[in-house]
């Protein structure tokens, strides 16, 4: 049997190597990835006014992580190429903080997960709200990328709660993002 915790990626010699995952049985596999984009009260309020030099940021972003999500595997060398089934992109603005939260839902049918996905996606819709905001502030910050949670696989399902050792049982704030919609989307602003 081998070591669980053996670097999965390099081979004997300790070269990378791309994982071989042609014998694993696919599965659904799904993951939400989070980041925040502090902005200031000036490009906050600029952004879902929808006073923003270059346009509509969040109609930009909200592609731009999609396109992220898809192509991850072509900015993470060792990942592999996945046929997405879904990618979500959902904003949480907090006037209080000045701050908009980006959460991205990526889902896929396949032999390995899917979590980088959802992160490439996150970080393009937040690299993008900086991109479209640089004309008003130069001070934004781009923080707090993380995964938190993902589902399917020999691990089953994992949240960040669970890494953190918090557990509650309220209904999770992701159980709207499990399967897509044919719904219109709402607007954010």
């Amino acid at each position: 049997m081998s070591d669980p915790h053996a670097f999965s990626h390099l081979d004997a010699a300790g070269r990378a190597r791309m994982v071989d995952v042609g014998a694993k049985k696919p599965t659904r596999r799904v993951a939400v990835a989070e980041c925040h984009v502090r902005l200031g009260e000036e490009l906050f309020a600029a952004l879902l006014g929808g006073a923003l030099p270059k346009g509509d940021a969040l109609a930009v972003a909200r592609v731009a992580g999609i396109q992220a999500a898809k192509r991850t595997s072509e900015t993470i060398p060792l990942c592999h190429s996945l046929a997405l089934d879904y990618v979500r992109i959902e904003f949480e603005p907090d006037a209080a903080t000045a701050t908009l939260r980006i959460l991205c839902e990526a889902a896929t049918t396949a032999g390995t997960g899917v979590e980088m996905e959802a992160l490439c996606g996150a970080s393009g819709a937040a690299l993008t709200i900086y991109d479209m905001g640089k004309a008003v502030s130069h001070g934004i910050v781009v923080d707090s990328l993380r995964l938190l949670r993902k589902e399917g696989g020999r691990s089953g399902v994992w949240t960040a709660d669970d890494e953190a050792g918090v557990h509650d049982d309220a209904d999770s704030e992701f159980d709207d993002l499990d399967e897509p919609t044919d719904e219109p989307e709402r607007s954010e602003r």
